[in-house]
């Protein structure tokens, strides 16, 4: 009778036993799976957030650029007719620690100008409207970027003043 009760108990004890191994090995494994399919996911590094936007107003911490002034006044018309009076003073940010975007921008300042001049020249009054300034300022940063500049200086364009007048 004892060796009945002993067994029934040593039976009772195995199955809770195998069952919190089991339990345990599953979790061990559903964890396992997690940081490996993490792993394969981010190709071995840690998780990280990009973010594409660098125009964007919600970024956090704001990126300090140093200022290229030396453009100076721009005074041009319009392609339309009749034509428009452009007066621009535009500035080029440039990252704080780039020594060589300086040296380039400070090289090529006649150049600058000149630039200036022709994209301002090239545009009608429409396209020079105040609520198409933002896209202005990114293709004006892209033109630099990708087709005047070697270093790829240029991270932001900001008007000190856009002025476009009818001529009289």
């Amino acid at each position: 009778m004892q060796k009945k009760k002993f067994k029934k108990i040593f039976s009772i004890f195995f199955i809770i036993i195998t069952l919190c191994l089991l339990v345990s090995c599953d979790l061990i494994s559903l964890i396992t799976g997690s940081v490996i399919g993490n792993n394969i996911l981010n190709k071995g590094s840690r998780s990280q957030t990009v973010i594409s936007d660098p125009d964007s107003p919600y970024l956090g911490k704001h990126l300090e650029y140093a200022y290229y002034e030396s453009i100076g006044v721009i005074n041009v018309r319009t392609r339309d007719n009749p034509s428009y009076t452009v007066t621009v003073d535009m500035i080029i940010g440039y990252d704080a620690d780039d020594k060589a975007a300086l040296q380039e921008l400070n090289n090529r300042q006649l150049e600058l100008q000149e630039f200036t001049r022709h994209f301002f020249l090239s545009k009608t009054a429409a396209e020079l409207a105040p609520d198409r300034e933002d896209a202005l300022k990114k293709e004006i940063r892209e033109r630099l970027n990708t087709r005047f500049l070697d270093s790829r200086g240029a991270r932001t364009i900001l008007f000190r003043r856009l002025d476009v007048m009818l001529n009289d």
